[in-house]
């Protein structure tokens, strides 16, 4: 299969970010960088991809844009906009994993992530150390904040984990992050990282 039709059909078919379905117009600001904190947070579990951008959703609805705002609310208003995005099971341990995210970011960057990508330097694995200082993220999540944030933070591209990099060789395109980075412009790195994502998912539905 020649590798620009591949590379098209899979921006045409799966090409849409998680931050976008989640309604997250992504910048280098801090509402929308916290936004995608929060919907990182959301897909640490094992629960569906499309539940997590439904609850980032009605979070965001809900005025949770802010670290101040999320610190600030009742619990119970975390508890019911997560239930109105049936993100049920794990609502408990999730309103209390944001508020205490949302209590460190303050602390320690003033609400701004930005000021964690400075003090990391803007060093892809430093970055994604401090990622993994918030409640519940781990490696997975931290790969998760990295591939979409690269659409706004250069010095993180490319960034491709490596179900994304297997998916790419399944397809017979580049197995590197280099030559698959080579494939797109830089504004796509992103939707190619979450195309490939999409792909190996439907791939594992189809199983």
């Amino acid at each position: 299969m020649a590798v620009e039709p591949t590379v098209a059909g899979l921006l045409d078919r799966f090409g849409r970010t998680y931050a976008e379905e989640a309604g997250i117009t992504l910048r280098d600001k801090p509402s929308p960088l916290y936004r995608l904190l929060v919907l990182t947070v959301l897909c640490s579990v094992r629960i569906g991809a499309g539940t997590a951008t439904a609850a980032a959703r009605e979070l965001s609805a809900a005025g949770l844009r802010t670290p101040r705002a999320m610190a600030d609310a009742r619990r119970g208003t975390l508890i019911a906009a997560l239930g109105r995005a049936h993100y049920v099971r794990y609502d408990e341990s999730t309103a209390t994993a944001l508020g205490r995210g949302a209590g460190l970011l303050l602390d320690r960057w003033h609400g701004d992530l930005r000021r964690m990508r400075d003090e990391a330097a803007g060093e892809p694995g430093r970055i994604g150390e401090l990622l993994q200082e918030f409640p519940r993220i781990g490696p997975v999540g931290a790969g998760i904040f990295r591939r979409e944030a690269q659409a706004v933070w250069p010095s993180l591209r490319p960034y491709f984990d490596e179900r994304v990099l297997v998916e790419a060789r399944t397809l017979g395109l580049p197995g590197e992050p280099d030559g698959l980075a080579a494939l797109v412009g830089p504004g796509d790195l992103a939707r190619l990282a979450a195309a490939l994502t999409r792909a190996s998912l439907a791939h594992v539905g189809a199983g």
